[in-house]
């Protein structure tokens, strides 16, 4: 960890622009863009998306990841900003402990919320998923170093809901039940899909 590091050396981290792990960026973790910009509005500030692009590339030259955590954070955030490096982030979490990459702290326990933040980012940041205004909105991310890769969810008491980006589609099946029909919403369409029903959707690529 960089504290621990300038510690050692009789110096402290508070005399750099550092940080060890995600803080500001947690913003974009937490909140969706259409939430965030909605939140800066009401504190007066406008938030476009150059400012929020500077941003996360300022606190990415800064950042030294002495988390597990915050490799997650940044993944998501770069996912939601359609950038290629989110991958990264993914596989590094995923050999945290296989690889031991922090030097020897597996043996004291193996790091849970990174095995679990890793599904988080698959399932919010990779395919932009998101809860709102009655309906499942995606925006999923296109990724080369990840061809294939799929989840299923529930979703308004629909069990099993399954989603999966294949090459340059994403396929959506609602499993048969006595519910309602689910609403689905892209970038640049809406469907609404019946119980029963598997859904394929050629993805503008972007």
């Amino acid at each position: 960890r960089l504290d621990r590091i300038l510690e050692a050396e009789g110096d402290t981290v508070n005399r750099y622009k550092a940080s060890k792990q995600a803080d500001v960026l947690m913003l974009d973790y937490l909140f969706s863009p259409t939430e965030l910009r909605q939140l800066f509005l009401r504190l007066g500030y406008d938030l476009d998306d150059e400012v929020w692009r500077r941003t996360v590339d300022y606190y990415l030259r800064r950042t030294s990841h002495g988390s597990t955590l915050s490799g997650l954070v940044h993944g998501l955030v770069l996912a939601k900003a359609r950038r290629a490096e989110a991958w990264q982030y993914v596989q590094e979490a995923l050999e945290a402990d296989i690889a031991d990459i922090q030097g020897g702290t597996t043996g004291e326990g193996i790091h849970l919320g990174a095995m679990a933040g890793t599904l988080d980012l698959v399932q919010r940041g990779l395919t932009g998923l998101e809860t709102r205004e009655d309906a499942l909105w995606l925006d999923p991310v296109p990724l080369p170093a990840l061809s294939e890769y799929g989840f299923s969810l529930r979703y308004r008491g629909h069990w099993g809901v399954g989603v999966r980006r294949r090459g340059g589609q994403l396929e959506i099946d609602v499993p048969d039940s006595e519910e309602k029909p689910i609403r689905v919403v892209l970038a640049d369409r809406a469907v609404t899909i019946t119980p029963g029903e598997t859904c394929t959707l050629v993805l503008a690529e972007s």
